[in-house]
Parts: C-alpha cells; structure tokens; sequence
C-alpha cells in the first residue's frame, strides 16, 4: 500500500477511523519504504523494531473510540529529542551509546495521543550546521538531488518527510534548524515561539535559542502536529499556557511586511525571483504588501553566533567522560579522561564551537563580545516590534539559495553560517516562523526547492498558520504540488 505513504495527517487519520487500513498496515508501509531507500539517503540513525507493536496498540485503541488525529500516524523524531530506553546521540560520537532514562515532553505527548515512533533521525552533530555534514554517522542526501545536502540541522527529519519516509517528524530549530532544510527538501517547517513547545528532553545546544518544532507536507498537518506537543510545561520554566486563536478570520485587511534588507546582496537570483512571484500571491490573495525596515538585521548574524557559540560552550562542558557518555579507553588519570574523551568523542565543528564560546565568556573579552552581543539581540527583537506595529506578518526568503553540493561550504565556515542569514534574527527574537515551499530553480537539469519565509507575531502561531495556508494553496495553482511529489521522480543516482 504505496499509496499510503503520500497521504497528509488527516487523511490517514480518517482512514485509520473508517477502518479503511489499520494502523499496522500503515506502519508497514513506511517501514518498507525506509527499508527500500534509508541505505541510500541515510535518513534514519536507527528504525525501531517495535514499530509493529506500537501500531497493534493504537488499532486497539482506536477500536475503543480514541480520537486524537494522531492515533496510529507514525513520526519521525530528530536524534536530539529523547524517547525512553531508546538511544539518543544527538549526531554525536561522544553520544554514540547514550539511551534516554525518560521521554521528552513532546514524545510524551504524542505518546498519549497514541503516535507511532518509527525511529531516530540523522543530525548535525548537537545540531550544530546547515547541512547535516557534521554528523557523525554520515551526511544525509537531499532527495530531490542526492549530491546536494538536505539542509541542517534537522536534515534527516526534513529529508523523511520529503522523500515519503515519514508524514510528519520533530526536529529543533536553534537559527533556522527546521526552517532552513524545509526549504532545500521542499516541506513545510515550523518554528513555534520561544516558550510555546516544552523543551524538556531536548538535548541542550544554545538554551535561549533552541525550540521543537514540526515539519510535514503541509501547513494544516504541521498545525495538526504543534497542536498535540504545545503548552505550558512544568518541567520546562520558560513555557507558557498556548494561546490558540479560535476564530480564523482576520477583522481588517492583512499587512505584509518585506524587509528590504533581505534582497540584498547575497541572495541568489533565481531564488529571488521565485520569493517575489510568491509575495506577488500575497496581494492576489488580498494582502496589502509593503517594504519595511529591520535595520539591524545586518548585525544579526554576528550576534547570534556569539551568543550561540558561548552557550553551546557552557551547555557541551558536561560531556566530560566521567558522568556518561564516550570516555577515553587509554587515559591515565583524570586530566587525561577529560582531555581525550572530548578530542575523540566531538566533531570538528562542535570544538570550534567550544573553544569560540569559551574565548567570547572569558574574562576581558565578555564585555567586547557576549554582552554587547546580547545587546544587539535586543535590538533586533525591538526592530520587529516596530515592523509589528504596522504589519500583520512579514515575509521573505526562507535561506539565500537552494540546497548546495556536499563540500561546497565545509572548507569556509562563514558561508556555512552564511545559510542561516534569514533566519538566525527569529531565534534571537523568539519569534515564530514558518517556511512553506514557494516554488522552484534549476540547476544542472534539476529542479530544486525554495522556500518563502512567513514570519508571525509572538505566540500568534494560528493566525500565522492562517496566512501559510492561503499562502499554499496560492502558491499550488501556479506550480506542481510538493506534497504529491513521488519518490520516483528523485533522483536515485
């Protein structure tokens, strides 16, 4: 049943309650298909065996009336959300063995809505990239062009959903880690505010930054997914109660915000001809367009990744070979288990990150670095108050170009960092965000995805959703839909 691997949330939900095809049929479906194509796409760090069983319990479940629209869909989790007495390496090797004593929030609350885990996905390593090279395990391919990377850090959850692996799947979203593999797999990701989804069971990378967040075919099933992990948490102190919007309709008319330094200097042309066709479809759909101004969006970069770097350093510190994780087989005393368990059990990137984040928190260079890093961070969050004053939403690309070739930025770590551009200010302003497929460019015979960049007003998820949506469906009359898009016409090569 093929079929049933191209099919949205709620039309498996409908399906799975008219008993059209059972849970179990379902979770084989996908099984088969990662059986058939995780060897060549490396989506998948680990398939869980018990997926069979987890699908016989929601069947029975559903059979007794359960009616969450997640009872039997399955999911995919990125590797840094923990799912008890399962393994957790968040793409790392000093992690390569940890298994998870207790489930995240978010897994827990699927769990109660009776979703079924397919499995691990494949990370930068503690999501720390663009690409998904860092990992550990290998990289991911891009399904739409297997010499190309899916994006990161949540490449693998994006590259799942994308090529039919998964209909929905958790990934984290530090500076774009959802939002920026959307685009270059051609899905829907969504990063709610900061504070709306818990982050209990998240494998810390920078604490003010990270948030969970859905990825899926469509707008309305990344709805469906935040729906069942969002809300206040005890065990997460930054969240809040969500506040749901029950009414859709919007009493005056949209206002659309365009940053005019987002078509600068740096964006690819084809990419910026696809984002103005799609801005073109917000005022068909009746939005009111305007270019407004975040004047320092320049400076976003730099403080994000001072502030990113600092706190990746400090959260990393506990990884030290003695309370868990790797540890050095052939070290002689202390200093030694520290010292080697930390070269061999990280990645390249993560020891730049350390030794970066611990330089800008040192004493004499806080001041220069950190705090007025922090500074700028504020204004960058009162930049978007103003726009908000005056504008409902505000749109523009989701990254600076389609998804690149493997090695294309490894050897130059700025234009790594460069990938997240457009998306770094809205985790240092808490924001929510949304990158919704907005069409195509061609590179060497081969078309690939690019995503439109819808950013909401803080916890206004719905009405944000809302507008996407419109967005979507506008955006899917001119051009072939993604969400129908067969494994078939990837590239196998």
């Amino acid at each position: 049943m093929a079929e049933l691997t191209r099919k949205s949330i709620a039309e498996l939900a409908a399906g799975l309650r008219a008993r059209e095809f059972s849970a179990v049929e379902l979770a084989r479906s996908y099984l088969d298909a990662i059986g058939a194509e995780n060897g060549g796409l490396n989506v998948y760090l680990e398939v869980y065996d018990d997926a069979i069983e987890q699908a016989r319990d929601a069947d029975a479940r559903i059979a007794a009336g359960a009616s969450s629209p997640f009872a039997g869909v399955p999911v995919a989790v990125k590797d840094n959300i923990l799912i008890r007495g399962r393994r957790a390496t968040a793409g790392s090797k000093i992690l390569a063995h940890y298994i998870a004593a207790y489930d995240a929030t978010a897994i827990e609350r699927l769990r109660n809505a009776d979703a079924v885990f397919l499995g691990k996905t494949n990370m930068d390593e503690f999501a720390m990239g663009s690409s998904t090279e860092n990992s550990a395990f290998g990289p991911t391919k891009n399904p739409h062009d297997r010499s190309r990377v899916p994006g990161g850090s949540s490449g693998g959850s994006a590259a799942a959903v994308a090529a039919g692996l998964a209909p929905a799947a958790l990934g984290s979203d530090t500076g774009g880690s959802i939002r920026q593999p959307a685009s270059f797999c051609g899905v829907v990701g969504l990063k709610p505010t900061y504070g709306s989804v818990s982050r209990s069971g998240l494998i810390a990378m920078a604490s003010s930054l990270d948030q969970i967040g859905p990825l899926a075919r469509t707008v309305a099933d990344a709805r469906i997914l935040l729906e069942a992990i969002r809300g206040r948490d005890p065990l997460d102190s930054t969240t809040l109660e969500s506040k749901n919007h029950e009414s859709r309709i919007m009493n005056h008319e949209l206002r659309v915000g365009v940053p005019g330094e987002y078509f600068g200097k740096g964006l690819d042309p084809g990419v910026e001809r696809v984002i103005r066709a799609a801005i073109k479809k917000c005022e068909e759909i009746g939005a009111r367009v305007e270019e407004i101004s975040l004047p320092h969006s320049e400076y976003a970069l730099a403080a994000y990744y001072i502030i990113n770097f600092a706190e990746a350093s400090t959260n990393l510190a506990r990884y030290d070979g003695v309370r868990y994780g790797y540890s050095a087989p052939k070290a002689e005393n202390l200093l030694e288990v520290y010292e080697k368990s930390r070269e061999e059990g990280f990645g390249p990137e993560s020891k730049r990150r350390i030794m970066l984040g611990t330089f800008t928190l040192s004493h004499g260079y806080y001041d220069a670095y950190y705090l007025k890093a922090q500074k700028v961070r504020r204004l960058i969050r009162e930049d978007f108050e103003t726009a908000f004053e005056t504008v409902d939403f505000i749109v523009g690309p989701t990254a600076p170009t389609p998804a690149f070739t493997f090695g294309e930025k490894t050897g130059d770590p700025l234009q790594m960092y460069l990938a997240d551009i457009y998306t770094v200010a809205v985790n240092l302003a808490g924001l929510p965000a949304i990158s919704v497929p907005a069409g195509w460019v061609e590179r060497n015979g081969t078309r690939l995805p690019v995503g439109l960049q819808v950013i909401g007003k803080w916890f206004e998820e719905d009405p944000m959703l809302d507008f996407a949506e419109q967005i979507e469906e506008a955006v899917a009359t001119n051009t072939e839909s993604f969400a129908n898009k067969r494994i078939s016409e990837f590239d196998h090569s």
